[in-house]
């Protein structure tokens, strides 16, 4: 542990991962693995190399997709140490379509999938978990699927984490039908920004969750809660600073965009490796519009390396 430093050695993403279909346009299916945080913990992981460890908080079955996951994260060089295996669940499912301009739509079979019971008892993977690591990211996906006793102990077993030197780094990541209703959403997202580091919402995201009219109200909120790390994503218009010191970037379009599936992800991504290898917001920002702009080249959530 080395809570307290400037240093970043340990860092976990917590969540679901799930197999992905892809499909074609002659209707074929390619399958892979992929989630939100997954897709950033593959990325993270390419880019800090030896720099860091980066590992997957998640539960999984003890299926033969469940254990085709786990060889996946493997090969990424993602860590495997903190999943939790459930006799009687297997990992969800989703397919993606794209249409000609490369926007996708997703179909999700996941509500019954193992992600579900992190964290639940019994468990051997506990919140505890959270005090090993020196830096956590997590989504709105992650608290969506986690049943709202253990959302509201994970914020606070966050909160201690962050007291005694941890950071913790937040995309609201939105997706309203793993939610009750759209108040529990804002309810759940609004209790988490106040136990969070590094921002790296999508505008889109925020409007919805908050009804906010345009992204300078979404500034001004993330910054009362004492927010000034992080980027807002605005799609092709590019990132802007959370922090309104930094000012004046541009971004040109990705071009040649075939899918934009995992484009948020991979972003954060390259943001925080960039953080972490102690790049400036500016330096981060670019690098996680440039790798975005590389993945949305390639069809899937994860691109060859």
């Amino acid at each position: 542990m080395i809570h307290g430093t400037d240093r970043i050695l340990d860092i976990a993403c917590i969540g679901e991962v799930m197999i992905e279909l892809v499909t074609d346009g002659d209707g074929q299916a390619q399958l892979n693995v992929g989630g939100d945080t997954y897709n950033t913990a593959v990325y993270l992981a390419r880019l800090l190399g030896d720099t860091a460890s980066v590992s997957f908080v998640t539960a999984l079955g003890q299926d033969r997709f469940s254990d085709r996951i786990e060889a996946h994260m493997a090969a990424h060089r993602v860590g495997t140490g903190y999943l939790e295996r459930r006799a009687d669940r297997m990992p969800g499912l989703y397919a993606i379509d794209t249409d000609h301009c490369g926007e996708r739509s997703f179909t999700y079979w996941r509500s019954d999938s193992a992600a579900r019971t992190l964290f639940s008892e019994p468990a051997r993977v506990g919140l505890d978990v959270i005090d090993e690591f020196d830096l956590v990211y997590l989504s709105g996906i992650t608290l969506a699927i986690l049943r709202p006793m253990v959302r509201s102990q994970m914020m606070l077993t966050l909160d201690d984490f962050r007291a005694c030197g941890g950071l913790v780094a937040f995309d609201s990541n939105h997706r309203p039908q793993l939610w009750g209703s759209a108040a529990e959403a804002r309810q759940a997202n609004l209790a988490m920004w106040s136990c969070v580091d590094i921002a790296l919402p999508s505008v889109d995201d925020e409007l919805e969750i908050h009804g906010e009219s345009d992204e300078r109200e979404v500034l001004d909120r993330l910054r009362g809660f004492g927010i000034r790390c992080g980027a807002l994503k605005r799609g092709s218009a590019g990132p802007v600073a959370v922090d309104c010191s930094v000012d004046g970037l541009t971004f040109a379009p990705a071009s040649g965009v075939v899918d934009s599936t995992a484009a948020g992800d991979s972003f954060n991504a390259g943001f925080l490796a960039e953080t972490v290898k102690g790049g400036s917001q500016a330096e981060a920002m670019r690098t996680g519009h440039a790798l975005a702009s590389l993945v949305v080249q390639s069809h899937g959530a994860i691109v060859p390396t």
